[in-house]
């Protein structure tokens, strides 16, 4: 009874190395915002949930009881989700970049906002978008999918299979690409915006260069910004969080 006792402990420790690597950089639940213990029962519930299922292989590798095993066993698991975890991380990363873009596009990057997901201010209008995808991960349950991909990255990464880190390199360096391209997507109304209103600009000032065309069109910049954003966010996050999903869903 006691050799189980201590066999699942440690196996539930291997489990939330994995798990904790994972939560502790997925978008939603690595937040600020959420308070630490908040995080770490979270990581601790779905570590427990998800030993049984791998109990037999996990004990496995550390059947012979060195400490030097459990902690190469525990390292590897926590590279395996912190890759995991850096895949989910890579989108909004690309929703803030091309929020960024935005803001500068449409005259707005000085308004600096108050930090909501990240630790440095952001403009106002990026913080917008990384909070509203943020509070749709959670509407929509996606916060659900996230906890069901890590169940199910013990199927196509099963304990003991190692850390390959050119696999791992790869699969990153594919999901930065796809995400890149969406938010480019997402924001490509704005940066047409922008190059359209700039190039117009530039031709009257050519034209008028006694007249201080750009204090002139600022305003006119600013209410078409604004507009097409108007018209715009709803689909925007629409877009941005089907594919999430989608990532979630296939990996």
């Amino acid at each position: 009874m006691n050799d189980f006792a201590g066999q699942s402990i440690v196996a539930a420790f291997v489990v939330f190395a994995r798990v904790g690597g994972c939560l502790m950089l997925m978008p939603g639940f690595s937040s600020d915002r959420f308070p630490v213990q908040v995080r770490l029962f979270i990581a601790i519930a779905l570590s427990l949930a998800v030993t049984p299922l791998v109990y037999d292989a996990v004990v496995k590798l550390v059947a012979d009881g060195q400490p030097v095993t459990l902690l190469r066993v525990m390292v590897l698991e926590m590279m395996t989700g912190v890759t995991i975890g850096v895949m989910g991380r890579v989108f909004f990363v690309a929703l803030e970049t091309i929020g960024m873009a935005v803001s500068m596009s449409i005259g707005l990057s000085q308004n600096i906002g108050a930090p909501i997901d990240e630790d440095q201010p952001l403009p106002a209008l990026t913080t917008l978008l990384t909070l509203g995808a943020t509070a749709l991960l959670f509407f929509t349950d996606l916060h659900l999918e996230i906890l069901k991909a890590i169940a199910a990255s013990y199927r196509m990464l099963p304990p003991g299979a190692g850390f390959s880190t050119q696999f791992a390199l790869a699969q990153v360096s594919d999901k930065t690409a796809q995400a890149f391209m969406i938010a480019l997507r997402l924001g490509s109304p704005f940066l047409i915006f922008s190059i359209v209103v700039n190039l117009a600009i530039g031709l009257t000032n050519r034209l008028v260069p006694a007249v201080q065309i750009f204090f002139i069109s600022q305003p006119f910049l600013l209410l078409g910004g604004l507009l097409l954003l108007y018209f715009s966010i709803k689909p925007m996050l629409s877009m941005f969080i089907e594919a999430f999903g989608q990532f979630l869903v296939s990996g």
